[in-house]
């Protein structure tokens, strides 16, 4: 019995392979984590700062929230009387309804419109305003309140 030769004059024993550099094929998860944890809380941090509108004390409710898949139109009543659309278009009670129609989807029936209604504001104001909305045709209207603290 003897040793075996390998085809290189290796013996048998203690063979050694040698390795070769080869790429690493995993992928390296560290920096992935790193870049989504500062994008959450760049967007944990912005996103309070989006909902940017027209201040209004609005008055409480126990009314559930409503749901819809469009954006709707917000009317908005400060409490000196002025109306504002959208939170960037003031106008007056006349010209209310032809702004609200161009902006409105031509023919849409079913746009909804939220009223955000100042709880210092006038009541007969805020009553003239979703009669003019009745008026135009407008059926889908809702009143925004703050959700009731009691309960």
């Amino acid at each position: 019995m003897g040793a075996g030769i390998g085809p290189m004059g290796d013996t048998g024993g203690g063979r050694r392979r040698r390795r070769r550099n080869r790429p690493v094929s995993d992928i390296n998860v560290t920096p992935l984590v790193d870049v989504m944890l500062v994008l959450l809380i760049v967007f944990m941090v912005s996103a309070p700062l989006l909902t940017v509108g027209v201040p209004i004390d609005l008055p409480n409710s126990r009314a559930k929230p409503m749901e819809g898949d469009t954006q709707p139109i917000t009317i908005n009543i400060k409490a000196d009387g002025s109306i504002v659309i959208n939170s960037d278009t003031q106008v007056t009670p006349d010209e209310l309804v032809t702004k609200l129609q161009a902006i409105a989807k031509t023919g849409d029936e079913e746009q909804r419109i939220f009223v955000r209604g100042d709880k210092a504001a006038d009541y007969g104001t805020i009553m003239s305003v979703m009669g003019r909305l009745n008026e135009a045709g407008f059926r889908h209207i809702g009143l925004v309140t703050l959700g009731d603290e009691g309960s």
